[in-house]
């Protein structure tokens, strides 16, 4: 999927009435990993972000300033679709409670390869 945040807030599409929406709708609480291609196996790298999803379609509070941060134009520009109209398709916010982030190599600096933050 593709995804743009806002400072530790991500947005994302999803087609409506996808299994992923489904999914979130039931049960919010949702885990996104995020990654670095591999270019061996010590420069593993990426993120797991855990937190709530909300579901917001045009007309709720919040669907305006996430299809503002959600850049859907090279998507549009690729599938030949007018750039004057913004999708309306279901977006995604993931507020992310806890992000667990690991790089091997952070230990040639002395740091544990897996890094947790945690929302206060």
């Amino acid at each position: 999927m593709h995804y743009d945040n806002h400072e530790l807030t991500i947005f994302m599409t999803a087609r409506a009435g996808s299994p992923k929406l489904r999914n979130i709708a039931n049960d919010p609480r949702v885990s996104v990993g995020i990654f670095a291609p591999l270019v061996g196996e010590a420069s593993s790298r990426g993120a797991q972000l855990f937190g709530r999803a909300e579901i917001l379609v045009p007309g709720d509070d919040g669907f305006d300033e996430g299809m503002t941060i959600y850049r859907w134009q090279p998507s549009a520009i690729e599938r030949g679709r007018s750039l004057d109209v913004v999708p309306q398709n279901p977006i995604v916010r993931l507020t992310a409670d806890r992000i667990v982030y690991t790089e091997h190599w952070l230990r040639r600096e002395g740091f544990a390869p897996r890094q947790t933050w945690r929302r206060r």
